[in-house]
């Protein structure tokens, strides 16, 4: 890779990538648009199955030019590299170096994204980026929540776009996302964020904390969301806001605070950054185990009505308070010690207590919570858990604000974990006070492992420093409250928000209890609102004169504070009232008190209700003075004793039935419950299998998707491969036959049709069952003798229609040392051995012709065999030599060299053996009359066509006959030549060196003058 053309990034992040099911495209579409050279480094984190080999390096490879690793122990993290997790493999990284460990399967599901990306928050911190992809299940959801705490990136895929939008969803749903976007748009966005100048650490102070533009953003903070940022520690809210502004692409804080201005949305999010709401059930179980063990026991003794109070601040979405809740159940079982638990959960974030208040989380918490508790307080639902109802009804929520809300008081147990780190030490010992101010004596107070009680030493005691836990001392000093210290003593302990939806607002009920005092006293007569339990909830009027309070422990039954002579009164009328739901009014009900008799008109009226809500009755109180005021309506006048004794007699027949049908009950009880605690015990069983095998189906469902993804792909690509070879053999026009190790038909391509009889319904049919119109060859033996041996067969063949083809048959080879069948080859070779024949043709009419040249030549041609046998003899032979062709066909040619030139012949004949030829050479050669003939001879030796046997051609002319015949073609010339120079005009004169005129020609003796 060229260096020069590589994103200067000094800082190294680390893209963390988790997909599963469905994840193979988006990954595809990821890298199709990162860019090779961004600078970044990337580890790709999938639900592998174990047992298939995984492809996604070879299919990645097409879509990106960076290089695709399989991770192996202690690999080092490099740039612009893509980083692929093996299958059985977990995979952390410790100081930028890969590490792997095996897959424990006795842990129940296994959750690689988020052990990545956790690992990778914690070592690469704000250098990490978080990306989920497409996949079920919620996967990667903590992970993403350790990034965030540590302050990197996260990014998720657009649920749209996600082919299984569960992992997205979930991740989504934490609100921790900085970008949710479709795979293809996401590189873009990153590299726009690590390109930033916050990002690349390039400029250090774009934000000062002593910055104007800070105080305005604090100042739109709070009046948007009713929080003031202004003692949070300036580290954080500089780095956070500095995030935000490489997030936007923002250049400084001015355009921060103008974006701030004009988008309520971002203002939110910028909230949301600030409170870092990063929570996990039992997160830090050595704390919790500490409290079970060691101070749990401790803290109970300290009840005094039965009642354990719990205070979780800063809850966010609930997990540590329903941890607390299922810890203080556990604990009560295997105690035995019943008492009632009320556990205040609040935060300042309204979204993030809404979200508790609902108890659903992701399928993720199986990491975090032991099974038992898990099948125990939860209910899976379709893709997530919800909190069980008896867990739920411990914990109270509602939004708080520590800094300016007045605290819960007679508190136990107060948790306030990772919160004080966040804020300046005058803020951390204002909070301290309050917590002080809220816990009993000895009551125990739970931080962070990061936190400390600073200079509040003399208000708490160290219960254990790993854990950290202290103990209230209960010394109490003054908070400083703008409130009056009686209305913080009678702070309710319930704050508005726990209220139900449904109940009024502060101010209506303000309005109506003044309308009630207002008319109380006019209109009303003395009224209790009264529940079926015979228990007082309201009273209107003066009480004086009807009630009287015991001493003791205070008490709500009406029976027994109301006055003597009236409860049996009372309580009678309020059961007619709920029997027959109806009104009824009781007249002259006389009360002795000391000297003077008091007469009563007592009017019970049932309370209209909606189903679900408690039943009620209004018991009015009326003295009459005058009972001619009664009013004809009122019939009913009682009479104390008549009354009391059919009471007596009705509550003793209701005792009997009720003691008989007891008695059946409890004896059917006790079989029933004994039975249904073995059911229970088996349903439990059966539940804790039942779900412990739902989640390793769903694991392997997702690794099962992710493996049918890859290979999805590579079915298109054998596909592909597939048609561009059936393209391939219809363009070659060869005729093919595939056959497998049994001789079997496995494919044939449709020129194959013009030589064999064969159908598509004959795949799979023995290739012996096929007929043909192949002339002179058994090509089933041939088929099997190939498959026998695994050698090759080449021959040409001709069909009955006198087509030719090439038959070429060869094993079907698999791989170094194994075959698997039969491949057969028809190629057309009609035209090539058309063209053969015909260019036979021409060669033999070649071969007559030169035959009769030869044979007609005035040379002497003869064709010898090396050991000297004549084989062809010309017309010239028989004329040079005087044998006949018969009869010198078959005679030895060195019969015809005289002897003291047989040793040439040899020596000539070696010279032709090593490939030498004898353009000319003169010979004697013996006539058949004995007569020694000089020739002038050349001799060659060649290969006799089709056939391996060599041959010696000779040609020889008479050398005495060839002399003279030209001698005499010279003596001609000279004559004629004489005669030319004779005849001519010009002067031409012969004389010899010593000045002797020989000769004179007519042209002389015409310029001489002499004859």
């Amino acid at each position: 890779m060229d260096n020069e053309n590589t994103v200067k990034v000094p800082p190294q992040y680390i893209v963390g990538i988790g997909a599963s099911a469905g994840g193979l495209e988006a990954i595809e579409a990821f890298f199709k648009n990162m860019p090779a050279n961004s600078g970044l480094s990337f580890v790709v984190i999938q639900h592998l199955s174990p047992q298939y080999k995984s492809l996604m390096a070879e299919l990645l490879s097409k879509h990106t030019a960076m290089p695709v690793k399989r991770i192996e122990d202690g690999m080092k993290i490099e740039r612009n590299t893509v980083y692929l997790i093996p299958p059985r493999k977990n995979v952390t990284v410790f100081h930028s170096q890969l590490l792997l460990a095996e897959q424990d399967p006795s842990k129940g599901i296994n959750l690689p994204i988020d052990i990545f990306l956790r690992s990778l928050s914690e070592d690469a911190r704000e250098l990490a980026v978080g990306i989920i992809l497409s996949g079920t299940g919620s996967d990667g959801t903590r992970g993403i929540r350790a990034i965030k705490e540590f302050g990197g990136m996260v990014m998720v895929q657009d649920e749209n776009s996600a082919k299984f939008d569960g992992m997205p969803k979930n991740a989504f749903a934490t609100g921790l996302a900085d970008f949710s976007l479709p795979p293809e748009k996401m590189p873009g966005q990153l590299l726009a964020f690590v390109k930033h100048p916050y990002a690349t650490l390039q400029e250090k102070n774009i934000v000062s904390s002593d910055d104007s533009d800070i105080t305005r953003i604090f100042s739109i903070l709070r009046e948007k969301c009713k929080i003031d940022f202004t003692f949070y520690k300036p580290n954080t809210v500089v780095r956070r806001i500095e995030r935000r502004i490489s997030i936007n692409h923002l250049k400084d804080i001015s355009e921060y605070l103008n974006l701030l201005q004009t988008n309520p949305h971002e203002v939110l999010v910028l909230f949301q950054e600030l409170l870092i709401g990063v929570t996990s059930f039992f997160r830090d179980e050595h704390v919790f185990d500490d409290i079970r063990e060691h101070w749990l026991k401790k803290v109970v003794k300290l009840l005094q009505e039965d009642e354990l109070r719990v205070w979780v601040t800063a809850c966010s979405t609930g997990e540590e308070a329903y941890s607390l809740a299922m810890l203080l159940s556990e604990y009560r079982e295997y105690s035995g010690h019943y008492f009632r638990v009320k556990i205040f959960a609040t935060d300042v974030d309204l979204t993030a207590i809404e979200k508790a208040s609902n108890g659903k989380y992701p399928e993720s918490i199986i990491a975090d919570i032991p099974p038992k508790l898990l099948s125990k307080y939860f209910i899976r639902r379709e893709d997530y858990f919800q909190v069980s109802q008896k867990v739920r009804e411990m914990v109270v929520f509602a939004q708080h604000n520590l800094i300016k809300d007045p605290p819960f008081t007679n508190i136990h147990i107060l948790s306030c974990r990772n919160v004080l780190i966040y804020l300046q030490p005058v803020l951390q010992k204002k909070i301290l006070e309050l917590f002080n101010f809220s816990l009993v004596k000895e009551g125990l107070l739970v931080l962070g492992t990061s936190e400390t009680i600073g200079d509040m030493g003399e208000y708490f005691d160290v219960a254990s420093a790993k854990s950290k836990l202290y103990r209230s001392k209960g010394k109490y000093k003054s908070l400083g409250f703008t409130a009056s210290p009686s209305a913080l003593m009678t702070y309710a302990p319930y704050p508005s928000s726990v209220r139900s939806s449904n109940a009024p607002s502060g101010q209506e009920e303000r309005v109506l209890d003044r309308f009630i005092r207002a008319i109380s006293n006019d209109v009303l007569p003395f009224t209790m609102i009264i529940n079926e339990n015979m228990e007082i909830s309201h009273i209107f009027g003066d009480s004086k004169d009807y009630l009287s309070y015991p001493s003791g422990k205070l008490v709500s039954n009406v029976s027994k504070i109301v006055k003597k002579d009236l409860s049996i009164p009372i309580s009678t009328g309020i059961q007619k009232a709920l029997k027959a739901n109806n009104e009824i009014v009781l007249s002259n009900i006389r009360v002795r008190e000391q000297d003077s008799l008091r007469t009563f008109r007592l009017q019970f009226k049932p309370l209209p209700g909606k189903k679900g809500q408690e039943i009620l009755v209004a018991a009015m109180i009326t003295e009459t003075v005058d009972p001619s005021c009664f009013s004809e309506t009122e019939t009913l006048v009682y009479d104390v004793n008549l009354d009391a004794k059919q009471r007596i007699i009705d509550l003793e027949q209701e005792l009997q039935f009720t003691r008989e049908n007891l008695q059946a009950t409890v004896e059917e009880l006790e079989t029933s419950n004994e039975e249904l605690q073995a059911t229970n015990e088996e349903l439990l069983a059966s539940n804790e299998e039942l779900q412990s095998t739902n989640e390793e189906l769903q694991s392997v469902n997702e690794e099962l998707y992710t493996v049918n993804a890859e290979h999805q792909g590579k079915i298109v690509e054998l596909t592909l491969l597939n048609n561009d070879l059936d393209n391939l053999f219809n363009s070659t026009n060869i005729a093919t036959l595939f056959l497998d190790e049994n001789l079997d038909i496995r494919r044939f391509t449709p020129k194959l049709q013009s030589i064999f009889h064969i159908l598509e319904t004959d795949l799979g049919r023995p290739f012996y069952h096929l007929t043909h119109t192949i002339k002179d060859l058994d090509v089933i033996a041939v088929v099997k003798g190939v498959n026998d041996q695994h050698n090759c067969f080449d021959q040409e063949i001709q069909l009955e229609n006198g087509t030719w083809y090439l038959l070429r048959v060869i094993p079907y080879v698999v791989s170094a040392k194994v075959n698997a069948g039969v491949i057969l080859t028809f190629v057309d070779i009609n035209q090539l051995k058309s063209a053969q024949l015909e260019l036979h043709k021409r060669e033999e009419q070649e071969t007559l012709r030169l035959a009769k040249f030869v044979q007609f030549s005035n040379d002497a041609i003869t064709l010898l065999e090396p050991d000297g046998t004549i084989v062809t003899w010309n017309h010239a032979a028989e004329k040079l030599y005087g044998w006949s062709a018969h009869e010198a066909l078959g005679m030895n040619f060195y019969n015809l060299i005289p002897d003291d030139e047989k040793h040439f012949a040899k020596q000539g004949l070696s010279n032709l053996k090593v490939g030498n030829t004898l353009p000319s050479f003169q010979a004697k050669r013996l006539s058949k009359s004995g007569k020694v003939v000089h020739v002038s001879a050349s001799a060659c030796m060649f290969q006799a066509e089709n056939s391996a046997r060599e041959l010696i051609a000779l040609t020889e002319r008479d050398y005495v006959h060839q002399h003279q015949v030209e001698k005499q073609e010279c003596l001609n010339c000279l004559q004629k030549l004489a005669t030319i120079v004779m005849d001519t005009d010009e002067a031409i004169i012969l004389f010899e060196v010593s000045g002797k005129i020989t000769a004179w020609n007519k042209g002389a003796e015409i310029l001489y003058g002499l004859g």
